[in-house]
């Protein structure tokens, strides 16, 4: 019997006459890897070409570089909008720092932003175990809240841009949560390719993957309680990506606080590798599936972001992901895992 989960890749080669070796013929390879799940291309070259950038988080405590900001003092209750009554009595949802109000801008019917800080300006280093938990505790609340008012829009979705090359608006620390029936083309392609795998093989592709990755070990990192953290064979992003699954909770209304505090746990890992190796910034992404069905799980994925300068702060990506729809991507997967296992290995 083929195996259920194939990891397709093309080595391949360009020749040309190289003027750094006096027009000599040199060959230099890049690879294209297949999603094993979905089947759509990635490409992997530019190797060590790019490096994060270093930001000054300082500046942005400066007055004129701040600006107005309404998540910062009392504005953030003077100037955020209210939830209806009907779906939050109270308006807004609230636990330690963390505030959750409508987004002023919604990105569909039931949108909010957890703001998650009192602190404008918050290096990685200064997410608290407490800070990150409340801010998930109040989004994953909102959006139980939603789908128990409103079923009718079945998809539950957390995203996060922290700092500026990340594409937020707002340096003030703040994540999106809302729910959709339209959840985007990512998610839309990863639930039926799930469907379809399920179908076939009446069996959960991501658990399948978590047990594959495990014996390759090649981009398995690590578990840190409910969670399995590892390096997807086709990364999202140009410096890599990594990922977390949480087998067997399959919709948000089966999201704990137990799987918070977990997610928790080893989001600090991913952060102390940033903080050592200078990612100053991400995009991260929060799914969950349906509930009733078993075979598309909650999981994160989270991407460093950069410039590729500090001279023109050009952004990190370009037309391959933007018109081509291709990732592309400067590290290999398998070598992200061992700079990033180191993390998860002396995580007791």
């Amino acid at each position: 019997m083929p195996a259920k989960i194939n990891f397709e890749k093309m080595q391949l080669a360009s020749q040309f006459l190289d003027p750094r070796q006096d027009f000599k013929s040199i060959s230099t390879e890049f690879q294209v890897r297949i999603d094993p799940l979905t089947g759509r291309t990635g490409h992997f070259s530019h190797f060590g070409a790019i490096k994060p950038q270093k930001l000054d988080l300082a500046k942005y405590n400066d007055p004129e570089i701040k600006g107005f900001c309404p998540f910062c003092g009392e504005f953030k209750t003077k100037v955020t909008p209210k939830f209806l009554p009907e779906l939050i009595p109270k308006g807004r949802l609230s636990q330690g720092e963390a505030l959750l109000v409508p987004n002023i801008q919604p990105y569909d019917i039931y949108s909010s932003v957890a703001i998650m800080t009192n602190e404008h300006v918050v290096p990685l280093e200064e997410f608290t175990d407490k800070i990150l938990f409340d801010s998930f505790s109040v989004g994953v609340k909102f959006l139980q809240r939603v789908k128990a008012f409103d079923p009718s829009l079945p998809y539950a979705i957390m995203t996060w841009n922290y700092m500026p090359p990340s594409g937020g608006g707002l340096v003030h620390p703040h994540q999106q949560y809302f729910t959709s029936a339209t959840p985007g083309n990512q998610y839309t392609d990863e639930f039926n390719a799930s469907q379809a795998f399920y179908n076939t093989y009446q069996a959960d592709f991501w658990s399948e993957l978590i047990a594959s990755e495990q014996v390759n070990n090649e981009r398995y990192l690590g578990q840190v309680g409910s969670g399995h953290w590892l390096v997807p064979f086709v990364s999202s992003g140009v410096l890599g990506e990594v990922m977390c699954i949480f087998p067997n909770v399959f919709c948000i209304e089966e999201f704990t606080d137990a799987n918070i505090t977990d997610l928790v746990k080893g989001l600090q890992l991913i952060f102390r590798y940033f903080l050592d190796n200078d990612i100053y910034s991400f995009n991260a992404s929060l799914f969950w599936g349906v509930k009733g069905q078993k075979f598309f799980p909650a999981h994160l994925r989270i991407i460093p972001r950069t410039s590729l300068n500090t001279r023109d702060f050009a952004p990190d990506s370009n037309f391959f992901q933007l018109l081509l729809g291709e990732p592309l991507c400067v590290v290999m997967p398998e070598d992200l895992c061992k700079d990033v296992k180191k993390y998860f290995e002396q995580k007791s």
